[in-house]
């Protein structure tokens, strides 16, 4: 029995994983994109301001999304990986598990949230700068 609970968790790991790339993906994506079509029309003659409005509406939604996906990702990793180590601890092979790795993914998730916010905030800024 122990093996499917230990199977079961590292099958959740790794579609939480999955999940979490998605959503730092899907966000980096739409920023560039974003950042690129609202500076081309910042640049152009008759700037459609409503357009980039509509841009940065979107932008704001999908990097909300985002964060709070990654932000459940990182508790629903955390809650697996304790698991995981009471697990180990109960069958006494803890110590080829540095739990210390529960730290290093809470860092990594931090990461992951400063980068879509920072390019998010360059994908909505920038271009009204050029205005």
């Amino acid at each position: 029995m122990i093996e499917k609970v230990h199977s079961h968790i590292l099958a959740e790991l790794k579609s939480n994983t999955q999940t979490d790339r998605i959503f730092v993906l899907s966000a980096m994506v739409l920023n560039f994109i974003t950042l690129f079509i609202n500076s081309m029309i910042s640049s152009s003659r008759g700037t459609n301001l409503i357009t980039m409005f509509v841009f940065v509406g979107l932008t704001i939604a999908v990097n909300v999304v985002s964060e709070i996906g990654l932000l459940k990702g990182k508790q629903t990793r955390l809650r697996l990986l304790s698991g995981l180590m009471k697990m180990y601890e109960d069958n006494n092979v803890e110590q080829y598990y540095d739990a210390n790795l529960l730290s290093s993914y809470a860092t990594r998730y931090n990461l992951f949230m400063l980068i879509i916010l920072i390019t998010g905030l360059v994908a909505i800024i920038v271009p009204f700068i050029n205005l």
